[in-house]
């Protein structure tokens, strides 16, 4: 086992606080992570994790190695980075996250076309709605809308995206066709909501003649995959509130309707979340480049999605 390897590892296990995660990360067996700890430790001769049967907590030597191993494995990226810009064959696994009608609708459909420009890159796309922890899931890039929370990381915008409420012929035949917010209150509409962790309340962000106002709506329905709500808005059970790129195709045939236009959603920011280091990875800057130059238009709505 290589000094490098065993020092990969060790930063695994101390960002994800578990060897079975880290071996999970890493794609070896836990026997092999607790054999390179081992061994690490043995060079070092210290103790870098106390382990008990239920927890692995970092020793005061393990916190202090810690920082130094992050600084030789980004001097050992850099350095790989300058060859590869050479010899411009990328090479290596990518992780890369999106929220599920981003990566579906504009991020997977590109993957094909980037991956054969360079065949040397894997790449392996994670999408989900719920809000994604670069360093502990060991990810080299993450699409999201909105803003992030941690300060610490880089950001590169894409688009401000327009959003929409929306509903179903049969919902609006039903229970009437609200033209505000004010509406969707006092008519005590039901609004399918998107399930964020952590979040107590449902707010919708409109835009009103007094500059936007925040919204607190009601609604029976919740999920934490936004395609659900999509699915739910078509069956004719509530008002959805969705990038316009995402249900730009069922506002086209009828199926969906736009509703309380009076006062329309703020749009959204869109834009791509990474390390500093992991910007500085050839991989992650080309499929950043290559991804934003086909879907710019369609999250500005220039383009059709499809």
């Amino acid at each position: 086992m290589s000094y490098l390897d065993n020092i990969r590892t060790f930063v695994r296990v101390y960002e994800l606080g578990s060897m079975s995660a880290a071996a999970r990360d890493l794609r070896i067996s836990p026997a092999v992570t607790s054999a390179r700890i081992s061994q690490l430790e043995g060079h070092l001769s210290v103790r870098l994790f106390q382990r008990t049967t239920r927890s692995l907590t970092p020793t005061e030597q393990g916190r202090a190695f810690y920082g130094g191993a992050c600084e030789i494995l980004e001097s050992v990226a850099n350095a790989e980075t300058q060859v590869v810009n050479i010899t411009e064959n990328p090479k290596g696994a990518l992780y890369v996250a999106a929220p599920l009608g981003v990566g579906r609708r504009l991020i997977a459909p590109n993957v094909p076309d980037f991956l054969a420009l360079y065949p040397e890159i894997t790449l392996r796309l994670r999408l989900t709605d719920r809000k994604v922890d670069l360093t502990t899931e060991g990810l080299d890039l993450a699409f999201f809308l909105g803003e992030p929370e941690d300060s610490n990381l880089r950001i590169r915008k894409i688009a401000d995206v327009e959003r929409i409420l929306c509903a179903a012929p049969a919902y609006i035949a039903k229970h009437g066709h609200p033209a505000s917010g004010a509406d969707l209150i006092a008519d005590r509409h039901e609004c399918l909501n998107l399930r964020f962790p952590g979040a107590s309340e449902f707010q919708w962000r409109l835009q009103t003649s007094d500059g936007p106002k925040k919204f607190r709506v009601q609604g029976r329905y919740e999920s934490d995959d936004g395609d659900v709500l999509t699915d739910w808005a078509l069956g004719g059970n509530g008002i959805a509130m969705k990038p316009v790129f995402e249900v730009a195709e069922h506002i086209k045939a009828g199926r969906l309707v736009p509703v309380a236009t009076q006062t329309p959603p703020v749009p959204i920011q869109m834009a791509c979340l990474f390390t500093h280091r992991r910007r500085q990875d050839p991989k992650t800057r080309l499929f950043m480049d290559f991804v934003i130059d086909r879907i710019s238009a369609v999250v500005r709505g220039d383009q059709d999605p499809r």
